[in-house]
């Protein structure tokens, strides 16, 4: 899962990240920007998996290998 905190005072976003480091990311953020409140804001989840492949290359590497096999029997 990856992690994302938003400010509550102002635009500012993390990237999406470790929950540990979206937070220290934020707390930097608030000590910067806004050093006399109390950092707040949201957190957003990404509960899907960062290093998961999606579909659309599995697609273009069987297409290649279809051309790649279908060359080699003309």
């Amino acid at each position: 899962m990856a992690y994302r905190y938003r400010c509550g005072e102002c635009g500012f976003s993390t990237r999406w990240t470790t929950e540990s480091e979206a937070e220290d990311l934020s707390v930097a953020h608030y000590a910067d920007r806004h050093p006399r409140l109390v950092p707040g804001g949201s957190v957003e989840i990404n509960r899907k998996n960062p290093e998961a492949v999606s579909c659309l290359p599995m697609i273009g590497i069987t297409l290649l290998l279809l051309l790649i096999i279908a060359s080699c029997r003309r």
